[in-house]
């Protein structure tokens, strides 16, 4: 199976939840114990009543896993989803393939720290909870948001698809959804924080080579020419020192704006060049601006520094 959603059973008809509703409100009227989660953390304040919020958690102690019955329902499923993703395992003691995807979500829940939580049901416990969801066999994943079902699947998948799908749902619901690392990039950074340039230059361009759109490439290569130049400027002070003495020096100012990046100062630098370019023209305004151009790349295309003196930039040329 490529996807998980390949698998979705809302073809068959939406899911009705309105019975459970109205069965969890009843049944709030009544004393009732919530559900405990199964990993141990409060699902909801002590003593409350199906139908109850959950209560909030302390950090480090957030929810990941919970047990769910038709009388904590509402409270545990459709009141926790207004808020947070919640992943619906339907499962049985019973079922082979339920106790090979089921460790699996817990793990990636747990994982989450809190991002969305594992809502378990058992079906021969709930058989109407397993009606009203239509399952028809199990394992069966519901995901659930704003009290409402947005996908779902049956049978066993794979973890790195369970990932993707999760993250996806994640990114649906507004949660900033980390990348993961890439091995690779990452032994190309260390080589540039270890100062070995060289290494660090063939391995960015052996990315770039593979993935030629790959910006955290393109900028770790800006970084090591920024610090081979910077490596051969010498007294730092002295270099800043002349720079300001000779204005239309263009290897000064070069030299100058190269010091101010490494040293945190960017918009210093940007500013200095873009200063540089409307008093310079023909072939030395195109080195300025390849100069300048090369230190945006060191930032990265999402820097806001950059899309200003981008701006600044294109003023300056026309």
């Amino acid at each position: 199976m490529s996807d998980p959603r390949s698998q979705s059973i809302f073809t068959r008809g939406a899911v009705d939840l309105s019975a459970l509703r109205d069965r969890a409100a009843a049944a709030s009227r009544t004393p009732a114990q919530p559900a405990q989660p199964a990993n141990g953390s409060a699902g909801g304040a002590e003593g409350a009543a199906p139908g109850t919020p959950p209560a909030p958690t302390l950090p480090g102690t957030a929810v990941t896993v919970i047990d769910v019955t038709e009388a904590t329902f509402q409270a545990e499923i459709v009141e926790r989803s207004m808020n947070q993703l919640v992943v619906i395992d339907f499962w049985a003691e019973w079922c082979g393939p339920c106790k090979q995807l089921s460790p699996v979500l817990e793990k990636l829940a747990a994982e989450g720290q809190g991002a969305w939580v594992l809502a378990k049901i058992d079906v021969d416990a709930n058989p109407r909870l397993a009606q009203a969801f239509r399952v028809q066999g199990i394992p069966m994943v519901y995901a659930v948001l704003g009290g409402q079902p947005v996908d779902a699947f049956s049978g066993v998948v794979p973890e790195a698809q369970l990932r993707q799908w999760l993250d996806n749902l994640l990114k649906a619901s507004g949660v900033e959804v980390a990348e993961p690392e890439d091995p690779v990039l990452s032994a190309a950074d260390d080589a540039l924080m270890s100062g070995d340039l060289d290494a660090a230059e063939a391995a960015y361009k052996k990315i770039l080579n593979e993935r030629p759109a790959d910006g955290n490439a393109e900028a770790g290569l800006a970084q090591v020419g920024l610090f081979r130049r910077v490596q051969g400027i010498g007294d730092p002070a002295a270099a800043l020192a002349a720079a300001d003495a000779a204005p239309d020096d263009i290897e000064a100012q070069f030299s100058a704006a190269d010091l101010e990046v490494v040293s945190g100062n960017a918009e210093l630098a940007y500013n200095r060049l873009i200063a540089l370019v409307r008093r310079v023209f023909g072939e030395d305004r195109d080195r300025v601006r390849q100069h300048l151009v090369g230190l945006f790349a060191v930032a990265g295309p999402d820097d806001p520094a950059v899309a200003n003196a981008r701006r600044a930039l294109a003023s300056a040329l026309f």
